[in-house]
């Protein structure tokens, strides 16, 4: 089982702060990830509907979406931050 976290509007949208799933030995890199929580219910679906708008970090650390998963204890779902 792999812990989720979900920041500011991910949270919102998905309604809850972190979980545990397990994830598909098919899902490979974060892009396939994404794609995948996205089939998990309508509020994954609005949560990830512009997926490139998604920032991911695997063990607290950044990742491109072309970046593998295994052996994350970890991942950080959140939108792009701002501020100044």
């Amino acid at each position: 089982m792999t812990r989720f976290v979900y920041f500011a509007w991910v949270r919102e949208r998905i309604g809850k702060a972190e979980e545990e799933l397990e994830i598909p030995a098919s899902v490979e890199t974060v892009g396939d990830l994404l794609a995948h929580l996205k089939t998990l219910g309508d509020e994954y679906e609005a949560a990830l509907e512009y997926p490139d708008a998604i920032r991911v970090a695997i063990n607290q650390e950044h990742a491109e979406r072309h970046e593998k998963i295994a052996g994350a204890r970890e991942i950080g779902l959140f939108p792009p931050m701002t501020g100044g």
